[in-house]
Parts: C-alpha cells; sequence; structure tokens
C-alpha cells in the first residue's frame, strides 16, 4: 500500500514527459509565413518624415524602414478620422458598412457603439492560423466589454479603449486592469510591445502597435524629443491671413511627438536584431490618416479646424490630400527588395487583403471586404492597381458632413451631400495643392459628370445609404 503512490507519480512523470515529447513545438516564422509588427500611429501625415521629403523632423528610423524595404509614394485612407479609419484596416469594410461613420465620442462608447464582435478582423484569422497575436496602445472601436480587442482576436492587450490617453504618466489597461503607469506613453507602449515579443519570439506572432502620438496634445515628450527643435525655425505651409505663430509652435511639438514615435521604433528594430528575428518579421508602418498644421489655412484632418487670424476654429468637414495621404513603408529582408519605391495608388481599406498576402494567407471565404492585395506589387503576382481611390466621412460631431470622394491619379471630386456645403473638384495634375475648385468651372463639366458617375456607381456598389443623393 506504501508503494502505490510512488507507482502514482512515477505513472504521472511518465504521462507528463511523453506528452512533451509527442506535443509538436510551437509554430516558428519562415520564410511562407512570418511574424508581423504593425505600427499604426494616430494624426501622422507622410509630409511629417524624412523618407517622404521633410527636411526639418527629424525620423532616421521611419527613414531606415523605407531604406531596407518598400515606400508606398501614394497611400490613402477611407476616411480621414480615426474610428471608422481603423475599422476599415481591421476589416476591409468602409465605415458605412460597419456602422461607425466618424470618432466614437465617450458617450458613444458608453451607449455601446463599436465594432460589431461577429466582423472577420483579420488578427481574428491569423490566431486561427497559429498566431499568438497582441495589441499595444490605441483601441478606439468599442469601450463595452463585448468589444473589447479580445473579441476581435487579440490574445494580449494592454492600452486604451478609448480614443485618447495621456501623454505622461497615461492610465491604460494591462492585465485585464485599469493601471496608471509611469513614463511618457510612445516609452510606455513600446515597453508592452517588446514584453510581448520577447515572450512570444519562440513561435508566430502578430503584434499591432497603436501609438497614440503624434495626436493633440503634442506634448509633454521627453526632453531628448522635445530638444530637437526647441529653437527650429519650422518651414510651414505659405497661406494667406496664416496664425503663422501658432502654426510654428505646432509643428515644433508636432515633430517632437513625431520623433519619440521614431526613438521608440528604434528601439523596436534594435531588439529585433538582438534576437534574431529581423529577417522573420515584417513590419508595416503606417497612420490612420493624414495630418493639416497649416496646410489649407487650417489644423489638424477630415475635421480640421480653421487657424486663420480673425477667424474662429470653425469646423471645415475636407478631403485634402493633407488629410487622406499617409506614410506606408514596409520591411521584410529577404523578401522585400530594400529601397523599392511603389507608385501604385493604394488605400487603407487594402489593409485587409495585404496583411494576409503578405503573411502568405489567402482570403477567407464568407466575409467580402473591398481592397485589393498590394502585397503582390513587392512578392510578385498578377496584381490589378487600383484606377481610382474612394473614401467617405459622415460628421456628426462639432458639425455635420456626409462627404464622399473619388480620386484618380489627375483629379479629385468631393461631395458634401449638406444642403448649402460646397462641392470640389481639383486637377491634381495642374494644382497639386488644390488651390483651385473647379466644381462649377463650365470648362469641367465633362470631366465632372464622369468622375460622378463613377463615384454613383462605387456607392451602389457598397450599398451606401446616401444613395438617393446624386
Amino acid at each position: 500500500m506504501k508503494g502505490r503512490p510512488v507507482r502514482f507519480q512515477m505513472l504521472r512523470l511518465a504521462a507528463m514527459i511523453l506528452a512533451l515529447v509527442c506535443t509538436p513545438p510551437l509554430p516558428a516564422a519562415d520564410k511562407a509565413h512570418p511574424n508581423l509588427v504593425f505600427i499604426l500611429t494616430d494624426d501622422q501625415s507622410s509630409w511629417s518624415i524624412g523618407a517622404y521629403g521633410n527636411r526639418d523632423s527629424r525620423t532616421p528610423n521611419m527613414d531606415r524602414l523605407a531604406r531596407e524595404g518598400a515606400r508606398f509614394l501614394n497611400a490613402f485612407v477611407c476616411t480621414p478620422v480615426c474610428s471608422p479609419s481603423r475599422a476599415a484596416i481591421l476589416t476591409g469594410r468602409y465605415g458605412t458598412q460597419l456602422g461607425i461613420t466618424d470618432y466614437i465620442s465617450a458617450k458613444e462608447s458608453k451607449a455601446g457603439l463599436g465594432l460589431n464582435p461577429t466582423v472577420k478582423t483579420w488578427p481574428k484569422l491569423l490566431r486561427q492560423r497559429g498566431y499568438t497575436t497582441g495589441l499595444a496602445g490605441k483601441w478606439h472601436l468599442g469601450g463595452q466589454p463585448q468589444l473589447h480587442p479580445h473579441a476581435f482576436g487579440f490574445d494580449f492587450f494592454t492600452g486604451a479603449l478609448g480614443g485618447a490617453f495621456a501623454a505622461k504618466d497615461p492610465e491604460l489597461e494591462v492585465g485585464g486592469q485599469l493601471k496608471k503607469l509611469t513614463g511618457f506613453s510612445a516609452d510606455v507602449v513600446m515597453d508592452a510591445a517588446l514584453g510581448f515579443i520577447e515572450t512570444n519570439r519562440t513561435q508566430l506572432f502578430a503584434l499591432l502597435i497603436h501609438f497614440r502620438e503624434p495626436h493633440t496634445p503634442y506634448a509633454p515628450v521627453a526632453e531628448e524629443d522635445a530638444a530637437l527643435f526647441r529653437d527650429l525655425d519650422p518651414a510651414i505651409p505659405l497661406v494667406p491671413g496664416l496664425k503663422t505663430n501658432q502654426v510654428k509652435n505646432w509643428t515644433r511639438q508636432y515633430y517632437g511627438a513625431v520623433h519619440a514615435v521614431d526613438r521608440n521604433l528604434g528601439r523596436l528594430l534594435a531588439k529585433l536584431d538582438e534576437w534574431n528575428l529581423a529577417g522573420q518579421t515584417a513590419i508595416i508602418f503606417t497612420s490612420d490618416h493624414g495630418y493639416m498644421i497649416g496646410h489649407h489655412g487650417m489644423h489638424m484632418k477630415g475635421n480640421g479646424r480653421m487657424a486663420l487670424e480673425g477667424t474662429d476654429s470653425t469646423t471645415r468637414p475636407n478631403m485634402f490630400e493633407a488629410s487622406i495621404r499617409v506614410p506606408l513603408l514596409v520591411r521584410w529582408p529577404g523578401r522585400v527588395k530594400a529601397g523599392r519605391e511603389v507608385g501604385e495608388m493604394v488605400s487603407n481599406i487594402d489593409t485587409y487583403a495585404s496583411v494576409l498576402g503578405l503573411l502568405g494567407f489567402k482570403l477567407p471565404g464568407g466575409w467580402k471586404q473591398e481592397g485589393r492585395d498590394w502585397s503582390k506589387l513587392l512578392l510578385g503576382g498578377r496584381y490589378t492597381p487600383h484606377e481610382a481611390i474612394f473614401g467617405q466621412y459622415d460628421l456628426h460631431h462639432d458639425t455635420v458632413g456626409w462627404l464622399r470622394m473619388i480620386r484618380t491619379p489627375d483629379w479629385k471630386l468631393i461631395r458634401n451631400y449638406v444642403a448649402g456645403t460646397p462641392d470640389e473638384l481639383y486637377d491634381l495634375k495642374n494644382d497639386p495643392g488644390e488651390t483651385r475648385n473647379l466644381y462649377d468651372d463650365s470648362g469641367h463639366e465633362k470631366t465632372r459628370r464622369q468622375l460622378q458617375e463613377r463615384l454613383n456607381a462605387w456607392r451602389r456598389q457598397i450599398r451606401d445609404p446616401l444613395l438617393e443623393k446624386q
């Protein structure tokens, strides 16, 4: 009788050893299915990056991604504000198809507005295919328990469910509990991201890093970020009546916030090298939409406010180039050619198809997404380029706007279906700064009509709720 517990323990130990021997190892990244780090900044237009021509900003690590990977020259968003843009990134569907057409306010979040948990996000699909998935940073697609990131395919989450958190000492969810953390937010978010990678570096992982920077308020940032621009006299848009001093001050602070992201990107790249993961990890760097600091006499994005002397900060709904154009950098050493420049127009509605394509997976059945797989431009394969990029934005905060857009390489038509608001037509080839609205110019009536027909066809395709408005 005394020997039975010993025999039982020996049998149990043998079973455990057998289980360890027979259990297949966790999958690791390879040339077919790499790890993924998807980096999304907030309110960052491509004009803020050295690799896109800025000579005042300091972005050595973003520039490094461009040198060591591919730089997309014509990347756009389908909605120039955060929540619908982020929803499009994760699902491949437009905001009107998802019921999210403007940023989700705190009141709306409390009432349960957010992304429907039944949607097929690409993180959810990657988890089904063996990836360990994580999100560090901003969510802003629903604040109720049923709309938590865990419901959309994330094994790990450290960040904020809402649209904003403090630039310093933020209160974030960590391990399911709200905690006030010490440090600047860009550093705190990257700390969480690096912790996730270190824990999961022996298996396939997909990590999304959603910085709050360079969203307002731009400051405070670490002294090493702010000091670089304190004495800078930055180049700003030349707009008559612009609040020059204010715009220059905003620009200096904005560059400090951009540098905070860049500095932490450097931390990430160093760790991937240290852990021998660089060649096994695809990095995508982009932003949720563009931004204006003085452009067209405005400040911010698609819901930008006027920044001219003698005017109040009236919201001016827009889909100007600065509001919809974003950086898109892709690095995967050994697979994506270093220094590649991609001139084709792409949209963030393409993210769903392109992430899956880049990682070596086919699109799933049973989920209609609207994008095209731009990874074929980088890895090879048949790619049908966009002849036009489409956009939409239905504002209901601060003001009302019902914007629909078609952008071709040469032209942009923007319709605002709120009575009494101007429609816009720009000749991008001859007027890339969008300074002359040609909508009412009889000499361009044919172009306007053709663009409108194409815009209407797209609206029918996505079942636009404003179809009755032509």
